[in-house]
């Protein structure tokens, strides 16, 4: 192992020799300077822990150690087989550092090594060299080679350079010749090209031409892309026609050859869509297809002939509606279901009910088929909704237009047959369900086709007629209350029998009024309502009035009054349901607070004079002269004390709590009303007897003797408790 790694033994015996040299430094005392000493101290003193030091001990020891391995090898190799020497050969050359040294004498080797090192190093560098030298002789021979082969290669390329030089001078004349005919020929290539381009813009193709004039050709996407392709030509060739040197005769004919291609387009398209209409329009429903949109489409271009083919139109719808009305009047559906209008004659809502629900789905059929004809839809427009006629689109006045043509002749037995119908009726309820009938119709019309269509109008005249046949029929009933004469041996205070019946028909009116509805508007309901509360109201209360002023019937003065009271509640309580009748209730109210206020004075005085304290309380409240009340004979002391005992019995009595004057009066909060405030006053009035006899200057001997003889006993919190008057506060005193 000392000779595998020598680097390895000379640094632990360097070490140890290191420690020895120490031991013997301190132990001793300096010794004589001896060289072999100086030169141990220094071996021993050196410091091999450098990484240099390192790598050269380790390269030496690898350099010895492979040098006797080969030796060791070439000794084998002598003794062994070929087989066996390549293979142990191959060991070792895998396994170098493998082999030991034999040392017959131990560091024998490290010391050859020493000795012969740099001759060892020169060797190996002489092999190296031979090396070097061997690899770059080969490489000058091969060079030799390749200067000699491009020596070759450079004596042919001069001789092909003087052939190529000898065959350009003889060829030169036909290169020219040959550019330029090839430049000929890409001017040529160039100037098709630019004519084929033109052509392919500004000339139809033959299919396309073919497309525009041929009668077997359909009218198609085909043709329509050959119309746009003709449009587009006429588009690109005024371009041509606007040049600084005026147009160009190639612009000129283009013009005049899609002019006539144009109008030939067109009148196809004029042909084919009067065939059309007049083949589907007979129908009630037809579709109108992709086609008939874009042709329609593409002749609002030319007005004149959109107004032809649209005169086609209108006189096939026209005759359909009119013939679709007829069967639907007379036939019916198919199979008879649903059954004719006709049938319902008898039943005069329904009738009318029936007609303008056909009109009206027929109609909007009709609207719908044109928006789609004309692709006027509004698609922001929620279905159901209400539709806006500004005006500004010129689809809505064609619409329009042709809206008014085919329910032209529609509107003439449409108005006669409701006519009839509306004349007819005598029952004023009837009259006004119908009227309220067509109003709703005559609105939903105007949502569907707008205010100024033919049918609209046509519809507002016979709305117009129903509601005047509405009101000349209530009007008539209003004067023949004016004609009603009254019962004389009819006692009972209640409205008459010509007010009832007439009441109720107006309340019905009414119901029918509020179930037509659909605005929340309180004011515009009111308005709606308000000239027949005038015409069926007015002269109800005119006849109650005229009533008052008559003659007395069998009853007392005191009943006339009370019945005219009677019958304006009644009238009222109709009225209350309702909230669009908020203006004639008050009108009401306020002849009802009239006649109460007159009902009350009466009853003052009347119960004043049951009660004998109406004379007293008149002296009191005016007192004839200045004298003392004790001298007036009524006022006397005997005689008040009579008056004073009346009242007491009257205190007693039942009329107290309820009139029998006011027991006829329907509205019972108004009897209470009445007799309270009567009363109240009559309690004002004998707190004022009570003053005016407790003052001293009318001269009254023991005044609260006299007055506290009988009840109240000059008390007025105790009458106000005998005759149940609440005071402010809602409590009885």
């Amino acid at each position: 192992m000392a000779a595998v790694k020598p680097s390895t033994s000379i640094l632990s015996r360097s070490s140890t020799s290191s420690s020895l040299a120490s031991e013997s430094r301190l132990s001793t005392a300096p010794q004589a300077k001896n060289p072999v000493s100086v030169r141990l101290y220094k071996v021993l003193s050196s410091n091999f822990d450098d990484n240099a030091t390192k790598e050269a001990l380790k390269t030496l020891s690898d350099l010895y150690v492979t040098l006797k391995a080969e030796e060791h090898n070439e000794k084998s190799s002598l003794s062994s087989h070929e087989d066996v020497e390549n293979e142990g050969h191959e060991d070792m050359i895998r396994q170098p550092a493998v082999v030991a040294l034999d040392e017959a004498v131990p560091g024998e080797s490290a010391a050859q090594a020493r000795r012969h090192m740099r001759k060892d190093m020169e060797n190996k560098l002489r092999q190296g060299s031979e090396q070097f030298l061997e690899a770059f002789g080969d490489v000058d021979q091969k060079l030799d080679q390749l200067q000699q082969h491009i020596s070759a290669m450079r004596l042919s390329c001069d001789e092909a350079e003087n052939q190529l030089l000898l065959t350009t001078d003889s060829s030169k004349i036909l290169l020219e010749r040959a550019g330029s005919l090839r430049q000929e020929r890409q001017d040529v290539e160039n100037k098709k090209s630019v004519v084929t381009a033109f052509l392919a813009r500004y000339t139809l193709t033959e299919q396309e031409n073919e497309a525009i004039i041929s009668r077997d050709e359909p009218v198609g996407p085909i043709f329509f892309a050959a119309m746009d392709r003709t449009e587009a030509i006429r588009d690109d060739c005024r371009i041509l026609m606007s040049g600084e040197d005026g147009p160009m005769q190639a612009g000129i004919d283009i013009m005049a050859s899609t002019s006539s291609s144009l109008e030939q387009g067109y009148e196809k398209i004029v042909r084919w869509c009067s065939h059309e209409f007049r083949r589907k329009g007979r129908e009630l429903h037809f579709e109108v297809t992709a086609t008939m949109r874009e042709a329609v489409k593409r002749l609002r271009k030319r007005p004149e002939l959109l107004t032809e083919v649209l005169s086609f139109l209108s006189q096939t719808r026209q005759t359909t509606l009119m013939s679709s009305f007829t069967t639907a009047l007379t036939r019916g559906g198919p199979s008879g279901l649903p059954r004719p209008i006709e049938l319902h004659a008898h039943d005069p809502l329904r009738y009318i009910g029936d007609i303008f629900a056909w009109v009206h789905q027929a109609v909007a059929a009709e609207r719908e088929l044109l928006e789609t004809l004309f692709q006027a839809a509004n698609h922001r427009r929620m279905v159901g909704s209400v539709r806006i006629f500004d005006g500004r689109s010129e689809e809505e006045d064609w619409i329009k237009e042709l809206m008014d043509l085919c329910v032209e002749k529609l509107c003439m037995p449409l108005k006669v047959r409701v006519q009839q119908t509306i004349r007819s009726q005598e029952s004023s309820i009837i009259s006004y369900k119908i009227a309220n009938l067509m109003q709703f119709y005559m609105l939903t019309m105007r949502r569907t086709i707008g205010n100024d269509a033919l049918l609209s109008k046509t519809l507002l005249q016979v709305t117009d007629i129903a509601y005047s046949v509405f009101y000349e029929s209530i009007s008539m009933q209003g004067r023949l209350l004016s004609h009603v004469q009254l019962e004389n041996n009819d006692v009972s205070l209640t409205p008459p029998l010509a007010i009832l019946d007439h009441i109720q028909i107006l309340r019905e009116i009414m119901n029918v009024y509020q179930s037509s509805l659909i605005e929340d508007d309180e004011s515009g309901q009111a308005a709606g309502f308000e000239k027949i509360l005038d015409i069926m109201v007015d002269p109800a209360i005119e006849m109650i009035t005229r009533s008052n002023k008559e003659p007395l019937r069998l009853g007392t003065k005191w009943d006339q009054p009370i019945y005219a009271l009677n019958c304006l509640c009644y009238i009222k309580t109709a009225l209350e349901s309702f909230s669009f009748t908020r203006e004639k209730e008050a009108s009401i109210n306020a002849l009802i607070d009239e006649r109460v206020s007159s009902l009350i004075e009466e009853h003052y005085v009347n119960i004043m004079v049951d009660a004998h304290i109406h004379q007293v309380a008149a002296i009191c409240a005016n007192r004839p002269t200045n004298e003392p009340l004790s001298r007036i004979p009524l006022m006397q002391p005997s005689e008040l004390q009579v008056t004073l005992r009346n009242f007491s019995l009257w205190l007693s009595s039942p009329d107290v709590v309820q009139s029998p004057r006011l027991s006829q009066l329907t509205v019972q909060h108004l009897h209470a009303k009445i007799h309270q405030t009567a009363l109240e006053r009559m309690v004002r009035a004998y707190g004022l007897i009570c003053e005016e006899v407790k003052r001293p200057e009318n001269k009254y001997e023991a005044a609260s003797t006299l007055l506290g003889s009988e009840r109240p006993f000059g008390q007025i919190h105790l009458l106000r408790q005998i005759l149940g008057i609440t005071d402010e506060y809602g409590e009885v005193a």
